[in-house]
Order: C-alpha cells, then structure tokens, then sequence
C-alpha cells in the first residue's frame, strides 16, 4: 500500500510539472482579458470555470488515451505539433494585429451572452489553443504514453491523472477568475504593451511547435546514401 502510495504521488507530481509551465504561462491573463474585453465581469467568470473544465478533459483525455486515439486515426504527435502549431500562429497573428479600441466594452452589455455562445468561445479559442494547446497537449500524451501500465495497478495511473489533471485545472480558473482585477492593476498601457508582446510570444511559441514538428518529421524520412 506504502509503494502504491508513492508511485501515485509520484505520477502526480509528474503530470503537474510537466504541465503547469506550459498551461499556466505569463501570456495567459492579457490574452485572456485582450479576447474577451467585449463581455461583462459575470461572463468572464462563467468563461474562467468552463476553460477550466474544458482545460481538464482535453488533458485527462490525453494523458490517458491520447496515443490511442492518434494510433486509431493514423496521426503521428510531430503531425500534431505541426498543425496545432499552425493554428497557435494563426491565433497569436490575429490577436497581434487586433485594434487598440476593444478594451472598452467590458461589462456594458444589454443583456448576457447565450450560455451556448460562451461554451463556444470557451472552447474555441481560449481552451484550445490558447490554454491547452498543442504543446500541452503533447507532453501529456507522452507522459501518458511513458508510463509503464503492467507494473502497476492501473487504478494508480487513472488516479494520478485525475488528480495532477485536476490542478492544473484549479490554477486555470483561478488565474482567469482574476485576471480583470490583475488587469486593472497594471493599467491600460501597460496592458496594452503586455497584450502586444504576449502575442508576439504566442506567435513565436507556434513557429517553436512547428518547427519541433517538422523537425521530427524529417528524422524520419529515410536517408539514401546511394
């Protein structure tokens, strides 16, 4: 029970390491604000707990059945990288040359967004890719991937990825929670200035997972001396 104990700590810990840097980055409030500066306090807070439930199935899926599920559709992970990267770019591309008057609107409102048209945006694009991106989404299918599953109850394995998964979770919502109230903090030019170099690194994170990509996909192409 002892060594049970350990090793679903241990894969615990794994899962949040290796994902918290990636999912929880810097860029991730202004963005957030800079998406969403058309939508009232209330409905930031109803798109904070849905990323956050959104963020968790993408990563529980992919910690544990995601090889899976490229195994089942043909898709190798470089192939993912590449396309979820391209899709990185084009999101960072868009926020990058967004207008500077958007910031305005917030909690002017006449009436609140359809609960349908939040879980949209929720999803698309502020889960995927924004938050749980291809990056994050690939690590976890290979720490998924890694782990030995007949040394070890599996009951540990699906513990372990619901409790790491879970966290990295709880931080989501709670860094969107209150991302408004950082903002107001900072000031609009300096979140005007953060809003633009984030999505500079945005773009630059999606060129990085492209190239990752392409790179693996190369090593693969047999080389023909003759």
């Amino acid at each position: 029970m002892h060594n049970a104990t350990a090793q679903l700590l241990q894969v615990s810990l794994l899962i949040v390491g290796a994902l918290f840097p990636i999912v929880i980055g810097p860029d991730n409030i202004p963005i957030f604000l800079a998406l969403t500066s058309d939508l009232s306090k209330e409905s930031r807070a109803v798109l904070a707990r849905k990323i956050a439930i959104y963020g968790f199935a993408l990563l529980m899926i992919s910690v544990l059945i995601g090889t899976h599920i490229l195994a089942f559709f043909g898709v190798s992970l470089p192939v993912v990288q590449v396309g979820g990267g391209l899709v990185v770019v084009a999101a960072g591309w868009k926020l990058l040359n967004q207008a500077d008057d958007g910031g305005k609107a917030s909690g002017t409102q006449a009436k609140p967004p359809a609960a349908s048209y939040l879980s949209r945006r929720a999803f698309y694009p502020l889960t995927m890719p924004l938050t749980v991106g291809p990056g994050s989404i690939s690590i976890a299918i290979a720490v998924g991937a890694s782990q030995p599953h007949t040394s070890e109850p599996r009951w540990i394995m699906l513990l372990a990825a619901f409790l790491g998964c879970a966290a990295i979770a709880i931080t989501i919502y709670l860094t969107y929670r209150f991302a408004e109230p950082i903002g107001r903090l900072l000031g609009d030019t300096a979140m005007a200035v953060v809003i633009r170099l984030s999505a500079f690194i945005l773009v630059c994170i999606g060129v990085q997972i492209v190239w990752n990509g392409i790179s693996a996909l190369v090593r693969t192409i047999p080389v023909h001396l003759h």
